[in-house]
């Protein structure tokens, strides 16, 4: 069986590698589908769809057979969102989400919707994450997988989101 991941993915994290491998635990194949895939160069979506996909393909690499990593750029019609990504994607059996919206409209378009389990939620998120990058404070190093950290590094994404933040504030 095959199950979805919807996220952002702003960056990708331990949380994310977590649900990932217990979706490919209990599903064999996972679908990781980078949402909002054209939205860059701003705090709150400060990677490119492709360095996401980057984050999440050398995240996931002892899994690479069993995992699909699809960018999904918003159409901004939740109605027709969930065709959207699934003309995109591989075809899913379920879809995996704790998010009311995500269950709200996958649910009305026939899916199957499961619950993840929540890894450390108040640890583990973007807007968590993102802040200490502003913040300089380099703990946000121990909250990604290694070679997310990386990816961030090679493009000096915690400089970048500084960046952003301080014209943001002008």
């Amino acid at each position: 069986m095959r199950a979805l991941l919807l996220g952002r993915y702003q960056p990708f994290h331990r949380g994310h590698a977590s649900v990932a491998e217990y979706a490919l635990d209990r599903y064999g194949e996972l679908v990781v589908a980078i949402g909002s895939a054209r939205q860059s160069y701003t705090p709150a979506n400060p990677f490119t769809g492709g360095e996401r996909v980057l984050m999440a393909q050398r995240a996931l690499a002892s899994f690479s057979t069993k995992v699909f990593i699809v960018p999904v750029p918003d159409i901004n019609r939740y109605g027709l969102y969930p065709h959207h990504v699934a003309d995109l994607c591989p075809p899913i059996d379920v879809v995996l989400s704790n998010k009311p919206l995500i269950r709200e409209i996958f649910g009305d378009a026939g899916y199957k919707i499961e619950d993840t389990p929540e890894y450390e939620r108040e640890r583990y998120q973007g807007t968590v994450i993102r802040t200490m990058m502003i913040q300089g404070d380099e703990a946000w190093r121990d909250l990604v997988p290694p070679p997310v950290e990386t990816v961030i590094d090679d493009v000096d994404g915690a400089g970048r989101l500084r960046r952003l933040h301080e014209n943001e504030q002008r």
